[in-house]
């Protein structure tokens, strides 16, 4: 069989994209041109490579594997390319990183500072929930990823990068706010407003509940920050979210934190990629830079 490298990466457009008119255009093809590629790619192998369901594509096993294989050429092609020009000594080269939602509160500051440092180079950033980012990791389809709680089940390199306390808020004018504690049997006729389950925050959470034996009475379930800290401000019950949400503060728009015995949780951010990935020169360059902001306190 015979597979150009641009058909390869028209095929993992559409694996990444999920249709045949976006992914031409995201290799800059018409729809037509893209579509009979597509023909001529699954011709070559002699198996169908997907398959259109009501309009929308679904991968066979042998697109599955295309996709994996096409994704892992694209990247080793990019990292040669950022290797040559490091020898050439140009800084250039794309970065590729998806984080979880709470982490877009700290992430621009670091990478604003290492694109001050590198301005030729292009920054790709995935702002997702914990499940959309495990999904990218499993595909490998970013340099790097930030999260709070790493899955277990793969064989990671896998760095601390800073602490993520886990606060209780209510609203800033509940009188739970002027106590100096509060239990948390108190708490047990209030409602409560938590993140989605499967969020590093509501691990965390319900992990602490379940060993001091509380079951908070769930009112909502969010899946942002943002949401969590209107709700609580407008008095419908208390959250349990990241101090980064409130910027570091004790309070903001209208929530409050409140001092519970056991809170803050203890968190943390960990820098994760999967072990056999080799990084690229630009990925290898901001992995040091974060961890060199950590050194430094920053």
């Amino acid at each position: 069989m015979h597979l150009t490298f641009r058909q390869l990466r028209l095929f993992q457009a559409l694996a990444d994209k999920g249709s045949v008119s976006a992914a031409a255009k995201a290799v800059h093809v018409t729809q037509p041109t893209a579509s009979m590629q597509l023909k001529e790619m699954s011709l070559a192998i002699g198996l169908p490579l997907y398959e259109v369901i009501g309009k929308k594509i679904y991968l066979t096993e042998t697109g599955l594997l295309l996709a994996a294989t096409a994704r892992e050429m694209g990247q080793t092609w990019e990292s040669f390319e950022q290797g040559v020009d490091a020898i050439k000594g140009i800084t250039r080269g794309r970065l590729k990183i998806s984080v979880v939602s709470t982490a877009k509160y700290f992430m621009p500051k670091l990478m604003g500072s290492f694109c001050k440092r590198h301005p030729s180079i292009d920054v790709s950033l995935e702002i997702l929930n914990r499940d959309g980012v495990l999904e990218r990791l499993r595909d490998n389809r970013d340099d790097l990823y930030i999260m709070s709680m790493p899955p277990s089940d793969l064989t990671l390199i896998d760095e601390i990068v800073m602490p993520n306390p886990i606060v209780m808020i209510a609203a800033s004018k509940d009188p739970l706010v002027k106590q100096a504690k509060v239990s948390l049997a108190e708490l047990s006729k209030h409602r409560f407003i938590l993140r989605e389950k499967g969020s590093g925050t509501r691990m965390a959470g319900d992990a602490h509940f379940a060993k001091t034996k509380f079951r908070p009475n769930i009112r909502l379930e969010l899946g942002s920050n943002e949401a969590i800290k209107e709700a609580v401000a407008g008095g419908l019950g208390i959250g349990v979210i990241s101090q980064h949400a409130l910027h570091g503060h004790q309070k903001e728009h209208g929530a409050s934190v409140i001092q519970v015995p056991g809170f803050p949780l203890r968190s943390s951010w960990h820098l994760v990629h999967l072990a056999a990935k080799n990084l690229s020169p630009v990925a290898e360059a901001f992995k040091q830079h974060i961890l060199n902001d950590k050194k430094l306190g920053h």
